[in-house]
This record gives structure tokens, C-alpha cells and sequence, in this order.
């Protein structure tokens, strides 16, 4: 069986030395428990964060005048966030990453020199370092078109069933993804994934064992 507790950092290199490398949850369970987690690391922080109630931002962050960074929040150092992103949920950025004009990040989790270029969606996922994501990309988080939205992932032909209804990706260290690529609710992408622009991921096992 595998062990979902371990896929984190087989996938994230820098997990391992992160201040989450204590969590050995599955990712869809760290997700579901960011926003908790992010409240005791705020508590933490030294002085180059800037708190302001459940939002910490690194002395060296940029910001542009029309973002929106709702807590509990980390931004880290040298990191970008343009006008018009919006940042809510519990969001957490390492450092170097960048959030482009008009992206929305929820629930998630970006490692060193990440990236969304702009008008992304990525909901409840954990993204690993230097992964970068095209325009119009999107990393979905919920099955709203089925009547039973659990989310069921295939994987290494073993099926796994997360118990949640809200998980996006886990998203492997160097990884790209295309332009207006989709990647639906449920997706493990091993270090080094290539999306191809305009390309479906799926890996239901309605899809994937048809």
C-alpha cells in the first residue's frame, strides 16, 4: 500500500527542511489543516515579518496597490504579488515566488521561485519549488458536477480515496504547466510534470480506469 503520509516530501525536496516537516498528514489533510498551521507559525516569526492580525509579511515582499491577501497568510522574503491577485483561505509562500495580475490562490502551499504568470486559479494545493504556471491555467478543487464528490485519486494503478471533497494538487519540485491547462480536482504530479498547454489532467479513477 502506499504510504500517503511520505508523498509530500517524495514529491517536494524542500518540505524536508521547511517549517511544515514536522506535518507527516497526507496532502489533502494538510490543506484541510493550513489555516490552523499557519496561525502557530505567525506566532513564531521573527522580526523581518511585518503581522498585521493573521497576516505576516516579509520585510523584503512586494505587494502592488489592488492585491488582496485575506489571513492567515505568510508571505516570504522577495516575493511578488501583482494588482489585482487575491490571496484567501490560508495561503503560505516561501520565498522568490511570484502571484501574478488577476490569479487566485486559496488553501495552498508554494515553495521557492514558484510561479503564476497571471489569471490562474489554483485552490487547495501544494506546489513545490520552481514550478512554474502558464496563463489561464487552473488547478481545481471541487467535483461540483457529480452528485458524490468525494475525491478519488489513481496512482500508480492503486486508487486512493482521499475522504474530502476540496483538494486540488500536489505539485512536484521543477514542474510546468501550460497555458490554459486544467487540472481537475485530485492530481499528484510527480517532480518535473509537464502540462502541455491547453492539456486535461485527470486522474479519476472514472477517467483513468475506463
Amino acid at each position: 500500500m502506499l504510504d500517503v503520509k511520505g508523498l509530500i516530501a517524495s514529491f517536494i525536496e524542500p518540505w524536508r527542511t521547511s517549517s511544515f516537516a514536522d506535518n507527516d498528514q497526507a496532502p489533502w489533510h494538510l490543506v484541510g489543516n493550513i489555516e490552523e498551521l499557519l496561525r502557530q507559525q505567525i506566532a513564531s516569526l521573527d522580526s523581518s515579518y511585518q503581522r498585521i492580525d493573521e497576516l505576516a509579511v516579509h520585510h523584503s515582499a512586494r505587494m502592488e496597490a489592488g492585491a488582496v491577501v485575506k489571513g492567515p497568510a505568510i508571505i516570504g522574503p522577495n516575493c511578488f504579488i501583482a494588482a489585482g491577485a487575491y490571496l484567501r483561505g490560508g495561503v503560505y509562500l516561501e520565498q522568490d515566488c511570484i502571484i501574478g495580475p488577476s490569479s487566485e490562490l486559496k488553501t495552498s502551499v508554494m515553495f521557492a521561485g514558484s510561479k503564476l504568470a497571471h489569471m490562474n486559479f489554483v485552490g487547495d494545493s501544494i506546489i513545490g519549488a520552481d514550478v512554474n504556471i502558464e496563463a489561464g491555467a487552473v488547478i481545481a478543487n471541487h467535483r461540483n458536477e457529480r452528485e458524490d464528490r468525494n475525491i478519488r485519486i489513481v496512482y500508480r494503478v492503486q486508487v486512493i480515496d482521499t475522504g474530502v471533497s476540496k483538494f486540488g494538487a500536489l505539485v512536484g519540485d521543477g514542474s510546468r504547466i501550460g497555458a490554459n491547462a486544467v487540472v481537475a480536482p485530485g492530481a499528484l504530479l510527480e517532480p518535473a510534470s509537464i502540462v502541455g498547454r491547453l492539456q486535461l489532467i485527470d486522474q479519476s479513477p472514472e477517467i483513468e480506469l475506463t
